[in-house]
């Protein structure tokens, strides 16, 4: 998304708050005495701009309807199926969005639906959705971490990361499965688990 000026991302964090908060859009008023405007000008021009970059979307002149896009409510986007077993094509878009607001709120978090059964001694089983926190640095990962990780040439796992050296395994939660032993150059993270939901 383009990135937001610093009285629209003012106005941004202030709605995102309010709406979480509130569970409802604020009015224009409401707006302009939280950004100490005296006029609804500059509020329309910031929704303006809010809207044109992807942040948000509302029914035509009516304030009251606008919605935070994508997962800013504190929501994870749904990137696809992980394998807990094999492996499955990587995920690419997002497909759905999973409100976790109160539990997950940390920005770039996503959530993958696990598929298989190599994870059920880490309680992770097939149908659950793990919240996945991105990697910047694979190097910074301590070794036993779960991740996501893309293997190139097979596709997505979810597995327990060990490095030594430039050597990686990547170790299933259950003997039935032999774990996977690649170069580090072979080997992808795409994200650290940081929770599980499971429909009950």
């Amino acid at each position: 998304m383009e990135p937001l000026t610093q009285a629209q991302q003012e106005l941004y964090d202030w709605l995102v708050d309010y709406i979480q908060t509130s569970k409802h859009a604020p009015s224009i008023r409401q707006m302009m005495r939280a950004m100490n405007l005296r006029s609804p000008a500059p509020i329309q021009s910031r929704l303006d701009h809010l809207r044109s970059k992807g942040y948000i979307d509302w029914t035509e002149g009516k304030a009251r309807t606008i919605r935070i896009l994508g997962g800013a409510t504190g929501g994870v986007p749904v990137l696809g199926a992980i394998a807990a077993g094999g492996m499955v094509e990587p995920f690419t878009e997002a497909t759905d969005h999973l409100d976790l607001s109160s539990l997950f709120s940390q920005l770039g978090n996503f959530a993958l639906r696990v598929t298989g059964d190599s994870m059920i001694e880490d309680m992770i089983t097939d149908g659950d959705l793990v919240i996945m926190r991105p990697v910047p640095d694979p190097e910074q990962l301590k070794n036993g971490s779960i991740v996501a990780a893309r293997v190139e040439g097979h596709g997505t796992t979810l597995k327990r990361y060990y490095r030594e050296g430039e050597d990686v395994t990547l170790k299933p939660s259950n003997s039935k499965y032999l774990p996977i032993e690649v170069t580090a150059k072979n080997v992808q993270v795409q994200g650290v688990l940081v929770g599980v939901w499971r429909d009950c």
